[in-house]
């Protein structure tokens, strides 16, 4: 029986792994911050501390980590970048180090903010470029992990959504359906291209490279590149929603205080040559998540 802990298991991605990994047979622990997950197991942990990180990782004496707490709010991490660096930097030194101590497997979830955005659909191998601060501290942490002597996975994504709010936050999918019931209008990027990832996909995903003790750096995303337009068009056909709720907007006609990658979508053909868990279609992720939706 694998023991695993997720490190942010009340976000949008760790609170599915916990689920899928339950289901899989896994011994599942998580921590939180400021939202306690409703699974059992809830461990409060500042990963800023590092006396706190290290005492529950041995306490737990986990055989994987999975590191899914960060600050993610883009124009707050560059408001604010000593809380930024805190976090999503020295956090994850902190759990690496505790890591390191135990000997445990880590998978540290990144971003395909670390790119500039200038190319998109990018590989593995690509050099990164962050844009702002967010990305940078994203990269600074997968360079902890890789200069780390632990055996680890590092893996990239994409605008992850699914069909419950986590952490306290509601993710842009939810956000478009929640708009359009209301018969409210939506102004959505034409210009900004991504690879937006179901959840309860990623999660999968992860967890099978987790038993193929897979090792370095890996895209997991969906398998689709798409504008956020278009991405909400997709939702509101498929939830039977008004798509001439959803107005074009450009990057250009944003007050963000961060600049965004124009085309930061990734290219997931290494995961989908290596694991039996395909990243989904675009068409095909929002039906299954409109079927999760209808089941709460």
């Amino acid at each position: 029986m694998v023991r695993l802990l997720v490190v942010g298991g009340s976000g949008l991605l760790g609170s599915k792994v916990m689920d899928v990994a339950a289901r899989r047979g896994f011994v599942v622990y998580s921590s939180y911050f400021s939202h306690k997950t409703d699974l059992s197991g809830g461990l409060k942990l500042d990963v800023t501390d590092f006396s706190m990180v290290k005492d529950i990782i041995r306490r737990v004496n986990p055989d994987v980590v999975i590191h899914a707490s960060a600050v993610t709010d883009v124009d707050l991490c560059e408001k604010n970048r000593e809380l930024a660096y805190k976090v999503n930097v020295l956090g994850t030194g902190n759990v690496v180090k505790a890591c390191e101590s135990i000997g445990a497997y880590l998978v540290y979830i990144s971003t395909d903010y670390v790119f500039s955005g200038d190319k998109g659909f990018y590989k593995e191998d690509d050099e990164p470029n962050p844009i702002n601060y967010y990305g940078y501290t994203k990269l600074e942490g997968e360079r902890l992990v890789m200069s780390s002597n632990l055996k680890y996975l590092i893996v990239r994504t994409s605008v992850i959504y699914g069909a419950k709010p986590a952490a306290g936050k509601i993710n842009f999918a939810l956000w478009i359906i929640e708009k359009l019931k209301n018969n409210e209008y939506v102004k959505v990027l034409t210009d900004q291209f991504i690879s937006p990832t179901l959840n309860t996909n990623l999660a999968e995903m992860i967890l099978e490279a987790v038993e193929k003790d897979l090792n370095g750096v890996y895209h997991m995303a969906g398998d689709e590149r798409v504008s956020r337009y278009d991405f909400a068009l997709k939702i509101a056909e498929i939830f039977n929603l008004n798509p001439k709720l959803v107005i074009k907007a450009s990057m250009n006609d944003m007050n963000w205080i961060a600049k965004r990658p124009k085309d930061s979508s990734l290219n997931v053909e290494k995961t989908k040559f290596i694991l039996n868990t395909k990243p989904l279609k675009l068409d095909e992720a929002i039906k299954k998540l409109k079927l999760e939706v209808e089941r709460i």
